[in-house]
């Protein structure tokens, strides 16, 4: 008898057409078909690092969307941030932890009408579906899957703003941090938040499947330059930014992966919220995600374990990458709290002879233009 092995199909976004036409090399990734470059990865890179704006399909990210009258009573109950305090128009960022306040999943919450929108990596889109969708029985609370039906595009760059004014309006291009600004495309609602994927000024759209090759076209038309996966990651590792399976997952504390700004202290209980309130009342976390800096030019390895000066284990690298705006090799890891400290010494361990000397630093590596308009809003105030 003939051996059946099942295949799991992997999955083509809607704009699949759309890169091959622009000659892209496409790649599997979490079960998704996308575009590792373009042809020139450096040049991608450079294009949202010099002033330019680099353009993004997420399709393969998960989008989740949850409507009904208890729908706020529910969701507060499972994320940590606060959605009763989540004003209509506006989004926040989440975590979705387990009973011991362990990590299954982050994510943006945007408030749109009488619905919530949650965006998360395509590693976690079908936890955070399957936590949501296990409530509606309980109550009037709707949970759809809705990552086939609307796309996310994402402009990161200097003249993304610039992009943005000329294709979808002097509003949206101004939409402040925190808000949504929903203007219309061709007859066509777009949903927009001003979010940084690289450390660089940046807009996320959410847009319907079938509108959003048009709209990509347009966006390129317009100055942008589509960037594939390849530049996206090392942006991605210089702006500090933690993937779901590659820098964290269900076996760290959501404090130690420095999504602080997910939490919420004073909204009530929610799962895992005892274990979260103790730790951060403490003081600190047991470790964290830092950022180490290399002086020689070899690019470390991934899963490499982290050691003080005098011996001790105090951590491992999660993820590698050169940096060209750097010029020197970095990594993301998870360190320990007594070692954290911008300019601590450490030894990286690549084999049982090879220790390479690295420093902690403060993350992100690159302080790209969303820091600069960052700063001059808070000198403005």
């Amino acid at each position: 008898m003939n051996e059946v092995v099942e295949q799991i199909a992997v999955r083509r976004s809607p704009l699949a057409g759309v890169h091959e036409q622009l000659g892209a090399t496409m790649v599997e990734r979490e079960g998704w078909l996308l575009p590792e470059s373009y042809g020139d990865a450096a040049a991608e890179y450079s294009v949202v690092r010099e002033g330019g704006a680099g353009l993004i399909d997420f399709s393969s990210r998960g989008r989740v969307r949850v409507s009904g009258t208890e729908a706020v009573q529910f969701l507060n109950g499972l994320i940590t941030n606060d959605v009763k305090a989540l004003a209509e128009g506006a989004w926040m960022t989440a975590a979705f932890p387990n009973v011991q306040g362990r990590l299954v999943a982050a994510a943006r919450v945007l408030h749109l009408g009488d619905c919530f929108l949650f965006d998360t990596e395509a590693a976690t889109r079908e936890s955070v579906f399957k936590t949501l969708e296990r409530f509606t029985l309980a109550g009037d609370f709707r949970v759809a899957d809705v990552t086939d039906e609307l796309i996310t595009l994402s402009l990161q760059g200097a003249r993304a703003a610039e992009i943005i004014a000329i294709t979808l309006g002097s509003e949206a291009a101004s939409v402040e941090r925190g808000r949504i600004c929903t203007p219309r495309w061709r007859e066509h609602s777009v949903s927009i938040i001003r979010a940084t994927h690289t450390s660089e000024d940046g807009f996320d759209l959410f847009v319907n499947a079938e509108h959003a090759p048009a709209l990509f076209e347009a966006l390129l038309a317009a100055g942008a330059r589509a960037i594939g996966f390849a530049a996206l990651e090392i942006l991605r590792i210089e702006a500090g930014l933690p993937r779901h399976g590659i820098d964290m997952d269900e076996t760290n504390v959501v404090l130690e992966t420095g999504l602080d700004e997910a939490v919420s202290y004073t909204k009530g209980c929610y799962v895992g919220q005892e274990i979260i309130a103790r730790i951060h009342w403490r003081g600190h976390v047991a470790k964290r995600l830092a950022g180490l800096l290399f002086e020689d030019g070899r690019e470390a390895t991934r899963e490499s374990k982290v050691r003080s000066t005098d011996g001790k284990e105090i951590g491992r690298l999660t993820s590698t990458a050169f940096s060209p705006r750097l010029n020197k090799p970095i990594a993301l890891g998870l360190i320990k709290y007594d070692y954290l400290a911008p300019g601590t010494q450490v030894r990286v361990a690549a084999g049982e002879e090879d220790k390479r000397a690295a420093q902690v630093v403060e993350l992100p590596f690159v302080r790209g233009s969303w820091f600069a308009e960052t700063n001059e809003a808070e000198t403005q105030r």
